[in-house]
């Protein structure tokens, strides 16, 4: 090996210690969280673990398609805030990862919206219904529709469903697939009655879950929020202080305030 390339190598484990060295520090910790009214509630987290437990949270923002499990997975993040169980299981399938939750933090509602009916029995023959388009949204969704006894699924499709599992549609809904970030506009599109949002793309439309929906998720929804890291991580004392400070009172009022009521506490 040239003497160039050996230095190279002794740069890049002497990095590479000094990651691991922080990453195992109890006084520190760095997590993944989505950029906007997610990461401002992990801010609130952040203030609370530094006040309360000496903890140093770094967060790191994500956004569009671009998601923490993976960097929490090779161990560039210590854990990581916006997922449900549906989703991290789902995705360590995909994947092969073996991320686990460590503690639950709010249920974001999904709800059916519109500017056009008050309840559903205003729904028509025909009417066109938007949901998410992405796996597991979709299939919350379709649960959600199949609540409402709009549509029926198949049995055992579990939290999956797709729209080939629709078994029974006695409006002839018209369901329409696009991704969730688009659904406040469709609102306002002549050929939509419903869409079904999740809680993550209100803050810019002023509805408030509760007050405005056309119908909702119950509080025992399956979707309640986690904080997620590696199986051998789950112990750590940065984790357990993480997990303290996010489940505080502080926390569940910020939530409360930015996500104007549509936050519940899962803990």
């Amino acid at each position: 090996m040239s003497r160039t390339l050996k230095t190279a190598a002794l740069t890049l484990a002497v990095l590479l210690a000094g990651c691991d060295q922080k990453n195992d520090d109890a006084h520190h910790i760095k997590v993944g969280v989505i950029n906007g009214a997610e990461q401002d509630v992990a801010e609130v987290a952040k203030k609370v673990a530094k006040e309360k437990y000496g903890l140093e949270v770094e967060l790191v923002g994500f956004s569009g398609s671009l998601l923490p499990n993976d960097p929490t997975a090779h161990g560039d993040l210590d854990a990581n805030v916006f997922q449900h169980r549906p989703f991290l299981e789902q995705d360590n399938k995909a994947k092969g990862t073996t991320l686990v939750a460590v503690g639950n933090t709010f249920v974001f509602p999904m709800a059916g919206y519109s500017k056009k009916i008050k309840q559903v029995a205003e729904l028509k023959d025909g009417d066109t219904i938007a949901i998410p388009n992405d796996p597991t949204n979709l299939g919350r969704a379709l649960l959600l529709l199949q609540k409402e006894k709009l549509v029926t699924l198949k049995a055992n499709t579990g939290l999956l469903p797709t729209t080939v599992d629709i078994t029974q549609n006695p409006l002839h809904l018209k369901i329409m697939e696009i991704e969730g970030a688009q659904l406040p506009r469709v609102l306002d599109d002549a050929q939509v009655t419903v869409a079904i949002i999740s809680t993550t793309y209100l803050q810019q439309t002023g509805l408030n879950p509760v007050r405005d929906s056309v119908f909702i998720e119950d509080k025992q929804s399956p979707y309640v929020n986690i904080i997620v890291t590696r199986e051998e991580n789950k112990d750590a004392p940065n984790v357990r202080d993480f997990i303290k400070s996010y489940q505080s009172a502080e926390v569940a009022a910020a939530a409360d305030k930015i996500f104007n009521g549509g936050a519940v506490a899962g803990w």
